[in-house]
């Protein structure tokens, strides 16, 4: 029985305590490791943007940290401030990639990868859970790689039963 047990132990730790080879969506998402400034326009208005993203723990998370701003503007008369952190992870067991978005106004939203592009320069996500917001809303979040430097951000909301509309869409650079 001991030997069962430790056998078990050893095959535990060598199956899951080493990582499989980074999966190529995952490693493409990397990119967007370092600083990026850009421009917005969507239902708020036309903004300035700025964000960064680092991978931490280990390379097994990617952290983004951003910030809109709108000037107060017909749209937008009073102005406003945005922010929030983006938490992406690879979820080995479903081979999807997991990004978590956590918003200034309380809003958490959990999305899946739903499609990549073969040349791996498209990404579409897809909410599977909003928390903080009435039941039945969907978002929608798509990044387009123009190349390494320069991407697209697409910013996607659905009410209950109705069909996704845009909300926001960045342009960012690296800076």
């Amino acid at each position: 029985m001991l030997r069962i047990t430790l056998a078990l132990a050893f095959f535990s730790c060598t199956a899951f305590g080493q990582s499989p080879k980074d999966p190529p969506a995952w490693k493409a998402l990397q990119v967007l490791v370092g600083n990026w400034s850009g421009t917005g326009e969507g239902e708020s208005g036309t903004s300035t943007v700025s964000r960064s993203y680092e991978l931490i723990l280990n390379n097994k998370f990617m952290l983004g940290k951003n910030r809109s701003e709108y000037k107060p503007q017909e749209k937008n008369p009073k102005g406003e401030t945005h922010e929030n952190w983006d938490m992406l992870s690879w979820d080995r067991t479903r081979g999807k990639c997991i990004f978590r978005q956590f918003h200034v106004e309380s809003f958490v939203n959990q999305y899946v990868l739903d499609s990549v592009s073969s040349d791996l320069k498209f990404f579409r996500f897809v909410t599977e859970a909003i928390e903080n917001i009435p039941s039945g809303w969907r978002a929608r979040e798509t990044y387009e790689f123009l190349d390494r430097n320069d991407f697209i951000e697409t910013f996607e909301l659905a009410e209950p039963g109705k069909d996704f509309t845009l909300y926001a869409r960045n342009h960012f650079r690296r800076e």
